[in-house]
């Protein structure tokens, strides 16, 4: 084998293959990165749960296939300077030359590597952009506890030319309508995939370029979990599984079948993931049909507001609302340390003037809500000004759980989230203090809403 790549182009290769490899592998050659020098250079991995392939052009002399230590290669990459790389074999293994820098790397046993899955049936195609936007807005609501693991994956449901994407932690709901082309007319079905899996497929995708969804089982058998229950004490509540919840071991909790899996592939890559097993909840019966009090807010100021309000909040403590005539205070306080109190401008009808939420939840749902509408409204004097709202950039969920009502980052950090919510509205729809409340984009007028945020409130303490 004898190959020349480019250095950027490797880097970026390796580098985004890597982030498929096992962080534990079961068995050494699952560290390994494939090398296949063939017609161009397919670098691929695969842990027999998640697998990622991705081609690059190479000027191939001598064809041949390597397995080498992934995380290594991507180190060894990341350093090398900005000229051409060359690998050949060498008696040790593989030698991999870049300028005055050379390397040799002993070679794992490629006869014991796995078979990349192969996906035979194409599901249909998604516009890059718009399914990269969908995903950002609702992985942040799945849950990080591997103990549930229904709760750590988006459903996907399509229905004709519609396709939904859910999630839940069990004290939020984020739920993303999206057009797509199914390949067959009139394709229905649930898929459940793992976030952070499909967040790391967001990072592929590129607006105006088509993501080929495909599958190695079409449909999803096994045995069914009990439905999810939403908790309704909020993140402050007991951290215990609500009644209804599979704990993800003994009797009823999802199995896995071994053939469903499901494929994203867009510019020569493709990332393959299991699904999980199990009936999703039933979501759509969750989000209350007579909600009221309303409050319509500008997207970029509230969330700002809210930003800096909660540096004040200790950790599972909550942001006040208060409505009064033509605004909204937001409150928060650490008690005995600080306290911070800032208005903003706000509609609102109703009987219930205060609600209280986690900050880092009502922010998430604030931001993918506020970028979702992209429509200025006409009385807002940002809006003659006002830049293009653009779509968030996918985050994966940490492999980590944090304690409920930990402060996280959101789909936006609130720098960057100035930016795309200028001169967009959000609306926040509830009824008691008690009860969920729901986030959508947009005014009336501008149809019915393609993302919804339920969010459970905190219980607030009463103001001094």
């Amino acid at each position: 084998m004898k190959f020349q790549v480019e250095r950027d182009v490797l880097a970026e290769a390796v580098g985004w293959a890597s982030r498929a490899l096992p962080a534990r592998p079961v068995i050494p050659v699952l560290s390994g990165l494939l090398l296949q020098a063939a017609d161009g250079l397919t670098l691929s991995c695969f842990d027999y749960e998640v697998s990622a392939r991705i081609e690059v052009d190479a000027e191939i002399a001598e064809p041949g296939t390597v397995l080498v230590p992934g995380r290594l290669l991507a180190e060894i990459t990341r350093s090398l300077p900005s000229l051409p790389v060359e690998f050949a074999d060498d008696p040790e293994g593989v030698s991999l030359t870049c300028g005055s820098a050379s390397f040799t790397l002993v070679t794992l046993p490629v006869e014991e590597y796995p078979d990349l899955p192969e996906l035979p049936h194409t599901a249909g195609t998604v516009d890059g952009g718009v399914l990269a936007a969908a995903i950002s807005q609702v992985t942040p609501a799945a849950s990080r506890d591997d103990t549930l693991p229904l709760l750590t994956g988006v459903n996907i449901e399509v229905d004709g030319e519609t396709m939904t994407l859910a999630a839940t932690d069990r004290y939020r709901l984020a739920v993303r309508e999206l057009p797509w082309n199914p390949a067959r007319a009139g394709r229905a079905g649930e898929y459940l995939v793992p976030a952070r899996t499909l967040a790391d497929a967001a990072r592929t995708m590129a607006p105006g370029t088509p993501v080929t969804i495909k599958l190695r089982s079409d449909g999803i058998s096994g045995t069914v979990a009990r439905p999810v229950q939403i908790q309704r004490n909020g993140p402050d509540a007991d951290s215990a599984a609500p009644a209804g919840v599979p704990a993800g071991k003994g009797p009823g909790a999802p199995s896995r079948e071994a053939d469903a899996m499901i494929g994203f592939e867009t510019g020569g890559r493709r990332l393959t993931t299991r699904l999980i097993a199990g009936e999703y909840i039933k979501y759509r019966s969750r989000f209350p049909a007579d909600l009221a009090c309303r409050a319509d807010m500008p997207a970029g100021p509230f969330s700002e507001a809210v930003h800096r309000v909660s540096l004040v909040a200790e950790r599972g403590s909550a942001v006040r609302l208060s409505f009064g005539a033509g605004q909204v205070t937001i409150e928060a306080e650490t008690q005995g340390r600080a306290r911070a109190r800032e208005t903003v401008r706000a509609e609102f009808e109703g009987p219930e003037p205060v609600i209280a939420f986690s900050p880092h939840f009502l922010l998430d749902g604030i931001i993918a809500a506020g970028v979702t509408s992209g429509v200025p409204h006409p009385d807002d004097p940002d809006a003659a000004t006002a830049p293009k709202a653009t779509a968030p950039k996918a985050t994966a969920p940490k492999a980590t759980a944090k304690p409920s009502g930990a402060a996280e980052p959101g789909p936006l950090g609130p720098e960057s989230a100035t930016d795309a919510l200028a001169g967009t509205f959000i609306r926040l729809e509830f009824t008691s203090p008690t009860r969920p409340a729901v986030i959508t984009g947009g005014r009336p007028g501008q149809g019915t809403p393609d993302f919804r945020y339920l969010v459970v409130p905190l219980r607030a303490a009463a103001r001094q």
